[in-house]
């Protein structure tokens, strides 16, 4: 009885041993491109580079950023979809190309669910709300209060028509039941500086971008959009510590392959993925791009995503932000 116990658990013990993902022994063989949407220099390129000087150190082959900008990720998005589907050409998405483009433009070439395969979700960016120091406002309370007492009369700016600082914002007047009006600017840059100058009353604005202007009293923080505090910003409370409860306006960044990538393929860049964010000088680079460094399974990364999509479109369509 006891021997075919003993065999009966040796047979499970194989059985599990062949059920875990098995690297692919031969990949790499040659260089890996990550296509980046943006231009060099943004945070999503800083990111990619950072994380593919890591893989390149752990799988022995070069990983080659390749900047593809415009129409907000659209072209970067198609470039992958339509390469060989074998893991030598991937793609660095983020919220907007994977979760919030489907509604935001008339007309999409790809499919974020269908045509490309999650490896992990490498972090998340915190956006923080910023107003101007003039603005009679010291906590978020007050700014909903003084929103509500004055419709119509306060601005918030964006980084441009439908970009995450600006759904940011739309997600932040239906939840706070708030009429604050939109005022887009082709950049970051040129949003803040209205933000300071007191042209535009606030901003939801990634926190790599403020934390200067913050500590040199340029504007004053007043909440953190994502879940959970930023380590940025540790101190600052969350926008549902506040009262919003459940508000979630976070940018992420995370590695997708195309559709039809060998799953051995994916486990091995998954493996090395998680291996590089565990890295202690990687882990501090991303800390100082503003990232909270997360990594997950495909899976969970898919799952991620599928509850990023209808949210989102919710709030574009609430918005009625639509591009050609």
């Amino acid at each position: 009885m006891l021997k075919r116990l003993s065999t009966i658990v040796a047979g499970a013990i194989a059985l599990l041993w062949l059920s875990l993902p098995v690297p692919a022994a031969d990949y790499p063989a040659r260089p890996v491109t990550i296509v980046v949407a943006f231009t060099p220099g943004g945070p999503s390129d800083v990111l990619a580079r950072i994380i593919g000087k890591r893989l390149q150190e752990i799988l022995h082959q070069p990983f080659i950023v390749e900047n593809r900008p415009g129409a907000g990720g659209n072209i970067a998005a198609e470039q992958v979809k339509n390469a060989a589907p074998d893991g030598y050409t991937l793609l660095m998405g983020n919220n907007s190309i994977l979760a919030t483009n489907a509604a935001l433009y008339k007309k999409l070439n790809y499919d974020a669910e269908k045509d490309f395969i999650p490896i992990s979700l490498i972090g998340t960016q915190a956006n923080i709300l910023v107003v101007n120091p003039a603005v009679l406002a010291n906590s978020m309370a007050e700014l909903i209060a003084l929103a509500k007492a004055s419709p119509g009369q306060l601005n918030f700016a964006s980084s441009g028509f439908g970009a995450a600082a600006h759904l940011a914002g739309e997600l932040f007047k239906a939840e706070a039941g708030v009429n604050i009006v939109h005022v887009a600017y082709k950049g970051a840059a040129p949003a803040l500086q209205d933000v300071i100058a007191g042209h535009v009353q606030m901003m939801f604005a990634t926190a790599a971008s403020v934390i200067g202007l913050i500590k040199n009293e340029k504007v004053r923080a007043l909440a953190v959009t994502t879940p959970k505090r930023t380590a940025l910003l540790p101190n600052l409370p969350t926008v549902d510590e506040l009262g919003l409860k459940g508000f979630d306006a976070t940018t992420w960044h995370g590695l997708v392959a195309p559709a039809g990538t060998p799953r051995e393929v994916i486990d091995a860049l998954q493996f090395a993925t998680i291996a590089a964010l565990k890295d202690p000088a990687t882990q501090k680079a991303l800390i100082d791009l503003g990232v909270d460094v997360i990594g997950s399974t495909p899976k969970e990364f898919e799952a991620y995503i599928k509850a990023e999509i209808p949210k989102w479109t919710a709030v574009v369509k609430q918005s009625g932000a639509q591009i050609d």
